[in-house]
């Protein structure tokens, strides 16, 4: 038990961000499926055009809940910096995503909405998901802010 409790309190900060990423992460899916979905069933979008719009309404979302919940007790580097860091590592998890659905759409012939969504918003997700969970906390809501100027305090 010794060893439990030693662990969690080693680990207890990583695990309550895991969590609250968890959460937001879950609502911004949920806000990708659904927007994803309604460019490509309901407008008729292309894949790739789809899912890329798809994340970006679901990036919004998770700025707003990472930056205001998730990573709220860290150093503030301004709101403009955390922002364009965001969405070019939100960027980077997009390409992830598209390279997912590229793979199964043009690579393989898969090109179902099953198999966009599988691709896509189960596998694209995923790996995107491991990327932007580190690149958040390691540039975008670091643990300690460089001296400056421009340098947020809350």
């Amino acid at each position: 038990m010794r060893l439990a409790t030693a662990l969690y309190h080693r680990f207890s900060q990583l695990i309550h961000e895991l969590a609250k990423f968890g959460t937001v992460g879950a609502a911004a899916y949920v806000v990708q499926l659904a927007t994803t979905n309604l460019f490509w069933v309901v407008l008729g979008l292309p894949a790739l055009a789809g899912q890329a719009l798809g994340v970006l309404c679901a990036t919004i979302v998770a700025f707003l809940g990472n930056r205001f919940w998730t990573f709220r007790h860290r150093a503030r580097t301004g709101l403009g910096r955390e922002y364009v860091l965001f969405f070019v590592m939100n960027g980077v998890g997009l390409l992830i995503q598209l390279a997912c659905v590229w793979f199964a759409v043009d690579l393989l012939g898969l090109d179902s909405n099953l198999w966009r969504n599988i691709a896509g918003n189960v596998v694209g997700v995923g790996l995107g998901s491991l990327f932007r969970f580190w690149s958040y906390k390691k540039w975008v809501f670091p643990e300690s802010v460089p001296a400056g100027p421009d340098a947020e305090r809350v």
